[in-house]
């Protein structure tokens, strides 16, 4: 996708290709390079602001950098001095500009994927250096953006899978300025089964239990391929959990290596992704919801950090032959049976 109006268009497309899915959920990032973008005064904000208008049902989610540099490797004495300078209020009025930006705008509701990763080595708003110190920065932004009239921001909490550079529970600030346990979550490291992403100490399943203890929704902001290529297991797996645990939203990377639509490098996975998505509507739509299950939302697409691929068509007529695919019971629900499906349709020409 893309971070501004162009990632907004883009929407549309990616429905098209899924045969007339409608995506619920735009998600897009502010920079993380000066102070004055992390206020929300790059314009695509107004675009995406319109986008979410357009429908009641539809979900603004917004990555909010807690420093400014947060791609610049700033050193670990750096960032906790910026940590406990934030944990003082030095920077609360960034936030409440962000806040004011985000209801002036009429997106209230936007779900903040606030300080995302926290418990790598990527950004500088990073947990590391000073735990308690990020923690008390996180509670005094949240509390400043809550603050602003008229807000009903949710704060989603969303480190990476698995231990990283810290373990996130020793991030985590507190169920009174956290509404989601989030997690990004990509197919690494190279040929990791999926059951350990699972299993493995601060993983898929402890996410979902910690949510659980602390009466919280989940959500995966970011997830996608990665380390092991084109994996079409992995994708079906990942599928099948997002839809036995119901998160909140969970939108894919959909960029190279991660994607399935803008990336051409991950043709199987790309059909297993289609084929479980393509032509869903909502209920309520053509059904009565009161007699079909009610999925998580539909996923969208995370924008990359760099230019991404040409859309990448999928043929879709019948096929002579095909071999059987097992998705799991909610899929099958949506795709009205068995899927059967032909391992070379998305051979370019």
């Amino acid at each position: 996708m893309n971070f501004g109006p162009e990632g907004v268009r883009r929407i549309g497309e990616l429905e098209k290709w899924l045969d007339g899915t409608e995506l619920r959920v735009g998600h897009t990032y502010l920079p993380g390079d000066l102070w004055s973008n992390i206020e929300g005064k790059p314009g695509f904000l107004a675009d995406w602001a319109t986008w979410r208008r357009a429908a009641d049902d539809r979900m603004f989610v917004l990555n909010v950098p807690m420093l400014e540099r947060n791609e610049d490797h700033v050193p670990d004495e750096v960032v906790r001095a910026r940590l406990r300078a934030g944990a003082a209020g030095a920077y609360d009025a960034h936030f409440t500009a962000l806040a004011k930006r985000l209801v002036d705008l009429k997106v209230p509701d936007t779900v903040i994927v606030l300080g995302w990763e926290m418990n790598g080595n990527t950004y500088t708003h990073r947990c590391g250096p000073d735990p308690g110190a990020w923690k008390k920065y996180w509670s005094r932004i949240v509390t400043a953006m809550r603050a602003v009239p008229g807000q009903k921001f949710k704060f989603d909490f969303a480190p990476t899978r698995g231990r990283d550079a810290i373990p996130w529970t020793d991030c985590y600030p507190g169920d009174d300025s956290v509404d989601i346990i989030g997690m990004d979550s990509y197919d690494q490291p190279e040929n990791m089964p999926f059951d350990k992403q699972i299993s493995e100490p601060y993983g898929l399943q402890q996410q979902v239990d910690f949510a659980k203890a602390h009466g919280k929704e989940i959500s995966y902001p970011e997830w996608g391929l990665f380390a092991s290529g084109d994996n079409p297991g992995y994708m079906r797996h990942m599928l099948n959990w997002i839809d036995e645990h119901k998160p909140l939203y969970s939108t894919i990377s959909d960029y190279c290596p991660h994607g399935v639509w803008q990336c051409t490098k991950n043709p199987r996975s790309s059909v297993v992704y289609r084929s479980v998505l393509s032509g869903r509507k909502e209920p309520g739509g053509v059904k009565d919801p009161s007699a079909t299950p009610s999925p998580a939302p539909f996923p969208s697409a995370t924008p990359p950090a760099a230019p991404a691929a040409s859309p990448h068509p999928v043929t879709t007529g019948p096929p002579k032959g095909c071999v059987p695919v097992e998705l799991g019971d909610w899929a099958e629900y949506w795709l009205g049976g068995k899927l059967c499906v032909r391992l070379d349709w998305w051979r370019e020409k």
